[in-house]
């Protein structure tokens, strides 16, 4: 093992780069900062389930993002119980939110397959937010497979032509939940941020990393004992190079406050935020993230 090892635990996210086998990733554990996302509401334990892995998912692959863009992940359905999933990551920032219907979802058990979740209209989008330039990126990918991250790599297969895998593992102990999570992706020849115009999915460098970084045991993921930087060794460690560095911290980031919502509601006419007040004479606003009620004389 390497002399300097760090000590990446929870709420931290970590990159990694396997130069010779032109392979980049990220892993993160979740805790703390995912029982106060998750305790904003009394979700059933399949929606916590399935809000975790989402939440891990979105860290990963929104720690991609340069320069404090934002990545958003969203499914929604008309015919399951779940109706709604969202959560973004932007800079360390994270939040989500599930709309559902309880009395479907409890008759589900406690893992349940996306399919009986959605339903089969449900869809996957993706969109990549980049502050700097402005720019907006979206994908949009009908579920497949029977988990969430099933459908992630889908998605990187389909829109970004990149060869990914993903493995998220969920343990939860009466009110606390521990998520982590692993992305491994190939960058034939080195060419992040460049458009790959050749992906060849049985490279044998890839083969190679996605066979070592598959092996990781969802027991690993979520071992608060083990630092990642540990875990990312026992995988690599026959590696010529393996560099990593600590990413940011993320902690729970809803954007929710009074000023916010004045100035969204000053974009109305005076006529409609007469209609929204209630008997009080204030503008109740409810926000879905945090659970929160902010009561507005507007």
């Amino acid at each position: 093992m390497p002399e300097a090892i760090g000590e990446t635990g929870f709420d931290r996210v970590l990159s990694f780069t396997i130069p010779d086998r032109d392979a980049r990733g990220r892993c993160v554990r979740l805790g703390p900062t995912l029982d106060t996302i998750l305790s904003a509401h009394e979700y059933p334990a399949a929606v916590r389930n399935l809000l975790s892995e989402a939440l891990v998912l979105c860290t990963l692959m929104g720690s991609l993002v340069k320069d404090e863009g934002q990545l958003t992940m969203q499914a929604q359905s008309n015919a399951g119980p779940i109706e709604l999933l969202v959560c973004d990551y932007r800079g360390g920032e994270l939040r989500g939110y599930v709309r559902h219907n309880t009395e479907r979802v409890e008759g589900l058990g406690a893992n349940p397959q996306l399919g009986a979740l959605f339903g089969e209209d449900a869809f996957l989008a993706v969109t990549f937010d980049l502050s700097v330039t402005g720019q907006r990126y979206q994908g949009i990918v009908p579920f497949d497979g029977a988990t969430l991250s099933e459908a992630c790599e889908h998605y990187f297969r389909q829109s970004e032509q990149v060869p990914s895998i993903l493995r998220v593992a969920i343990s939860s102990d009466g009110p606390h939940t521990i998520a982590g999570g692993m992305l491994i992706q190939h960058l034939p020849d080195g060419e992040e941020g460049r458009e790959r115009l050749h992906v060849r999915y049985d490279d044998p460098d890839w083969e190679h990393v996605a066979v070592m970084g598959g092996s990781v045991r969802h027991g690993e993921l979520i071992d608060p004992s083990l630092t990642l930087e540990a875990m990312l060794w026992r995988l690599f460690h026959e590696e010529d190079e393996l560099r990593v560095a600590q990413g940011e911290p993320v902690f729970r980031g809803c954007r929710c406050s009074v000023e916010h919502y004045r100035e969204v509601l000053s974009r109305f006419s005076e006529n409609d935020r007469l209609e929204m007040r209630q008997p009080d004479g204030l503008v109740h606003v409810d926000c879905a993230f945090c659970s929160k009620v902010f009561e507005l004389d507007m």
